[in-house]
């Protein structure tokens, strides 16, 4: 009876082993996919915009912000600080300490209930990564069949690589590299043994340990860890108390630690959908920013910001009074600096790349350009008269009496004080004798939208952002050539790979570098003695153009350097007037000038005068020196031809499409002239004399002492309420 009992026994028992291991077997395969996301461990990790000289811009993520640090990245003694404190026998089990579970079992028997888990490491790994917190038999098995399963695929190195990288530390921390960054801004190699102590202890219970809330209790706690290693024999005497000592400065720093939050955005905007999700790659993301110069700009804007509410009594706090500055380096078309708005805190709306607004006079001069191109000269004579014209809507008479923004004229005025004054009627005037049609075939080259069919196109009457704006006046100062905007110079992997870059681009040859030179000429006019001479600074030749839409909605400073192209726009948010007196040469050429000074203080090598290219030359005239080129020759030697579609210079070498090569010099002997004030020029020869005006009339015109002419019976309507009339 006994020894049959006793074989049942043995029987039942070696059922049961073999029923254990079978069930072990099918449970140590059946957790293979779960075990597949330790071992091929790809977590989410974090990315980071740079500028140009790989400075920090901003950490970007989705939900958890996780900076990756491989092995040989944590220093030995974060290791065994983590080593001594969480399971010191790691090097020695494989995934399972019997001895732990063993006290851990007691204890929990002496307690009535789960007290202690005896985990290893690696259990720990498996219980943040793919199990829960639950203190249950069942967890405690599978966590157990993973850790010997995950042991025999990965080293000790990697487990401790992938334990480091997937802990939490608090404050949506995740992994070492991350807290250090984010509590000392520090990388790993430069922790000290306190440091790296604090970072061991507050996994346990990161909010109870929080550094940034409880730091004497994190202190005590990475002491605790340093007694431990000097016990263990891991630090010696003279570590341990030197160590104790030490007090570390914790930092309060955001998580993204974004300086310059419109340029992440606007990268993040670009980025959308591609690559996966650009936040969650562990890109490093480098911007053609310099952080310098954008800190400049964000100064500048707010200089004009504060400035303009003072003049105009506006609360700081109670205003939706704006701006936008952009700073584009003229041969390359890489964005320097782009600030959308003076306080991205109260409105994240970037006024930059996101908004559009007249530009008013700011757009007169490639109205002037298309004139140079087709043979007028700065000297030539425009026609500073009002004129009223006379057209027709929905079977109604309309008139349209555009006037100068000083309410007079001047009757004759040269093309350059047209521009430099920025006269209105003069320049009406100009794109009646040349033709609507004409100036827009020629404008659509710089890829402008929706250009006014009919004569409002003389006052800036479309809507571009000052993106936009940047764009198209690298025409000026790029010698002709208009180079598109780069934000984004390359993205490099988590590995290391480059998977996107870019190179200045081209996007049109506009005119000749001797024409373009032209233009700058007469906008370092605008600066020295035309509306925009609070933009001057000394030391450095600017060029630039005002602009000013109706009442002051809008104001503009449009201008460069010879390195640098730069954008300023102010308005309020609610489409409404500034205030009295408000122009683009009061309101935005001071932040202008505030920029450009800054900028010389930060490379104060920077070129400060505009080269001279081939083709460029000074006459006389009137007793003045004025500057002309074959195609556009002084007005007493009218030869130029009109610009045809076919009319595009050759694409110049590097050295020259960039503006910034050696052009040559004028004719022997002479000199670029100081212009002065040439408004008393009494020469009538004029380009218009050579110029065709379109064959089909949209216009009457009256002229004062004169009965208006019967009207056509189509005509477009020339300009709505919110035509510009002003500089």
């Amino acid at each position: 009876m006994i020894n049959r009992f006793i074989k049942g026994s043995i029987l039942f028992g070696i059922l049961f082993a073999v029923a254990l291991v079978v069930a072990f077997v099918y449970a140590y395969h059946e957790v293979e996919l779960d075990a597949d996301q330790l071992i091929n461990y790809r977590p989410e990790v974090s990315s980071e915009i740079l500028d140009r000289n790989g400075r920090h811009l901003a950490y970007v993520f989705k939900r958890r912000h996780r900076l990756y640090a491989t092995f040989d990245e944590l220093p030995p003694y974060l290791v065994e600080a983590l080593i001594a404190t969480e399971d010191t026998r790691f090097f020695e089990h494989h995934g399972v300490n019997p001895d732990a579970i063993l006290r851990a079992i007691v204890a929990d028997i002496k307690a009535g209930h789960f007290v202690e888990g005896g985990s290893t490491l690696t259990q720990q790994l498996i219980k943040n990564k793919l199990l829960t917190r639950r203190k249950t038999l069942g967890r405690k098995i599978k966590e157990a069949i993973l850790a010997i399963k995950i042991e025999n695929v990965l080293s000790k190195e990697q487990i401790i690589e992938r334990y480091l990288n997937e802990i939490a530390y608090g404050n949506n921390y995740y992994g070492v590299k991350t807290a250090a960054e984010g509590y000392f801004h520090k990388a790993l190699k430069d922790l000290t043994l306190k440091e790296a102590a604090i970072l061991v202890g507050i996994p346990n219970a990161p909010s109870y340990y929080n550094p940034r809330r409880h730091y004497k209790r994190t202190l005590n706690r990475a002491n605790a860890i340093l007694y431990r290693m000097k016990s263990l024999g891991w630090i010696t005497e003279e570590q341990y108390r030197k160590a104790v000592k030490e007090v570390p400065k914790i930092y309060h720093t955001s998580l993204t630690r974004n300086v310059a939050p419109y340029i992440v955005d606007e990268v993040l905007r670009r980025f959308r959908g591609k690559f996966g999700d650009i936040r969650t790659g562990g890109y490093k993301i480098y911007t053609t920013i310099d952080l310098s110069t954008q800190e400049a700009a964000r100064k500048a804007l707010r200089y004009g910001w504060e400035r303009t509410l003072k003049r105009y009594k506006e609360n700081p706090g109670k205003t939706d009074f704006n701006g936008g500055i952009i700073a584009v380096q003229n041969n390359t078309g890489d964005i320097l600096a782009l600030v959308g708005g003076v306080d991205y805190r109260k409105s994240a709306f970037n006024r930059v790349t996101m908004t559009r607004r007249q530009p008013g006079s700011a757009f007169k001069p490639f109205i002037y350009q298309t004139a140079l191109d087709m043979g007028y000269n700065p000297a030539s004579k425009l026609t500073d008269l009002a004129r009223t014209f006379v057209y027709y809507k929905n079977g109604h008479r309309k008139v349209w009496a555009p006037k100068n923004y000083e309410r007079d004229f001047k009757g004759f005025i040269t093309l350059r004080d047209a521009l430099v004054h920025s006269r209105n009627l003069a320049t009406i005037n100009l794109v009646y004798d040349i033709g609507v049609e004409t100036i827009r075939k020629r404008l659509a080259l710089l890829d402008v939208k929706n250009i006014p069919k009919d004569l409002s196109i003389a006052l800036g009457n479309l809507a571009l952002s000052p993106l936009k704006m940047a764009q198209i006046y690298t025409v000026f100062s790029n010698y002709g050539h208009m180079i598109e905007p780069r934000l984004v110079s390359k993205i490099i992997s988590r590995e290391g790979a480059v998977i996107y870059e870019t190179k200045p681009k081209e996007i049109v040859n506009f005119t000749r570098p001797e024409q373009a030179y032209l233009m700058t000429d007469i906008l370092k006019d605008v600066i020295r003695r035309g509306t925009g001479r609070k933009a001057a600074v000394k030391g450095i030749e600017l060029a630039g153009k005002t602009g000013t839409t109706n009442d002051g909605v809008d104001t503009w400073f449009c201008g460069y350097s010879p390195s640098v192209t730069t954008i300023v726009w102010y308005g309020w948010d609610t489409n409404r007037p500034i205030g009295k007196g408000a122009t683009g040469g009061s309101v935005a050429a001071p932040a202008f000038a505030y920029f450009n000074r800054e900028i010389l203080k930060l490379n104060p090598a920077a070129p400060r005068k505009f080269p001279v290219p081939d083709g460029v030359y000074v006459g006389e005239i009137d007793g003045r020196k004025e500057l002309y080129t074959p195609l556009s020759p002084l007005p007493h030697d009218q030869g130029g031809d009109f610009l045809d579609e076919g009319f595009f210079p050759e694409k110049p070498q590097p050295s020259q499409s960039t503006g910034g090569g050696d052009y040559g010099v004028v004719e022997a002997g002479d000199r670029l002239p100081d212009q002065g004030n040439t408004s008393q020029r009494s020469d009538t020869n004029t380009a218009a004399a050579n110029v065709t005006t379109p064959s089909s009339s949209d216009y009457s015109v009256e002229t004062p002492g004169e009965a208006p002419p019967p009207p056509p019976e189509t005509i477009p309507t020339p300009a709505s309420n919110e035509t510009p009339d002003l500089f």
